[in-house]
């Protein structure tokens, strides 16, 4: 039996693992307020249990990246969420900042091939014209666990203690590897994949993405390539962004907007909600203005990537607005403006790279994204506490925009030599 559309299928399973990893990094900032209280944590400290993720995080992102590109999607994913989840439930164990510091390092360790895992499922299983979209669905995930964190972390600090919340995402995570394993497939070994649907994922493909025509270059390579720092360079300018939202949201509702731990479950998921939709909507956005403004696939993502950085001038704005409601709903176009340039940068990212090192380049383009982050957060500590948030919302968005004209200038398609013209595919005789 053949299932029709099964590709979407695929992208669903990926966008499962993206939903428990996010929930994993985000249960700690809602865990935060009660957390800091109850094991006696400052606020620079805080922001050193936060770095030490994002710091282990950005250095296994490339060692993820180049594990996948040589033992398979299917293999490496599973690898890295079973220890992702036992990581996660391990942090209930912490006494004090250190010892969480230690298991939230581990944590980035192992969460380091969510994303590079899923930008390669996808370059595997869609056709070019496709990647944008089935990429925006599976960046849904990480929105969707950042949206689910505030009330299950929140249930679990009424009902019982903050402990409870880092157990059960562990629990969850190591349920979805176990799916992963017994369902995930690459198209070549996928017995329920209808040879029309097949062709047409082959015939959609770049030559660096069919097997006939896939090659491998080394990092090394790959580093000084023009098109590497294309995306290098926007993610060190972007990530800063998003990880604030992840990490400060729930501290600066209570510190800032001083609302209490049932307002935090009711708003702090809202942005992240915004963000699935920034996810979904940058994905159909390259297609649209590909057909209608008469520009190629390829400066469709980056007309995407500009017009999410414009729209970072929502929550830079922040700072001007006196109702907390006001606030959340500006920091709601802070998660769509970032999730939409984002994916928007994924896929460009696997319109650059070949099938064999397009895991290796996200990673390697993670790294460099998370350094930034961590730089960022590492003085956001200490910043806030002396000019406050509104000013730092403000540099984040100006870092956004630069992002945005490195991308319009440095990204091309030639950077590469010419793909050779695929060949039409074979059909099996069996299907005439």
């Amino acid at each position: 039996m053949k299932i029709k559309g099964i590709r979407w299928w695929m992208v669903g399973l990926v966008t499962a693992g993206l939903i428990v990893n996010y929930l994993a990094r985000n249960t700690l900032s809602v865990a935060a307020p009660t957390l800091m209280k109850e094991l006696d944590i400052t606020t620079e400290q805080y922001a050193w249990i936060v770095v030490s993720w994002q710091l282990c995080y950005a250095f296994m992102q490339p060692v993820a990246g180049y594990l996948l590109d040589t033992i398979g999607t299917k293999i490496g994913f599973f690898a890295f969420a079973l220890a992702w989840s036992v990581a996660c439930a391990a942090a209930a164990w912490s006494t004090g900042w250190q010892s969480l510091a230690f298991f939230r390092g581990l944590l980035g360790l192992t969460e380091a091939a969510g994303i590079p895992a899923g930008v390669k499922a996808t370059s595997e299983w869609f056709p070019a014209k496709e990647r944008s979209v089935a990429i925006g669905w599976f960046n849904i995930g990480s929105s969707i666990g950042a949206l689910l964190a505030p009330p299950l972390v929140v249930w679990a600090l009424l009902h019982g203690q903050w402990q409870w919340a880092f157990v059960i995402v562990g629990v969850l995570g190591i349920v979805w590897s176990v799916i992963w394993m017994a369902l995930y497939r690459h198209p070549r070994d996928q017995k329920l994949l209808s040879d029309a649907e097949r062709d047409h994922i082959v015939s959609g493909q770049e030559a660096r993405h069919s097997d006939a025509g896939a090659t491998k270059r080394r990092w090394t390579e790959i580093i000084r390539s023009r098109n590497f720092w294309a995306i290098g360079l926007p993610r060190i300018l972007s990530e800063p962004a998003w990880q604030t939202f992840n990490a400060w949201i729930p501290l600066y509702m209570m510190t800032e907007r001083h609302m209490n731990l049932k307002e935090i479950a009711m708003f702090a998921w809202m942005p992240f909600l915004a963000a699935d939709i920034g996810c979904v909507l940058g994905g159909y956005l390259s297609p649209f203005f590909h057909k209608y403004c008469k520009v190629s696939l390829f400066t469709s993502r980056k007309m995407v990537f500009v017009f999410g950085a414009l729209c970072m001038i929502g929550p830079a704005s922040v700072g001007f607005v006196a109702s907390p409601y006001m606030a959340i709903a500006l920091l709601c176009v802070g998660g769509f403006a970032h999730q939409t340039l984002s994916g928007a940068l994924y896929s460009l990212t696997s319109d650059m790279f070949g099938k064999n090192e397009v895991a290796t380049a996200t990673g390697m383009g993670g790294m460099a994204g998370y350094l930034g982050a961590a730089a960022f957060t590492a003085l956001f500590g200490v910043l806030v506490t002396q000019v406050g948030y509104s000013p730092l919302f403000v540099v984040l968005a100006v870092l956004d925009l630069v992002a945005a004209g490195v991308v319009w200038v440095l990204a091309t398609s030639g950077d590469r030599a010419p793909a050779r013209k695929l060949q039409p595919p074979m059909v099996p005789a069996t299907a005439k």
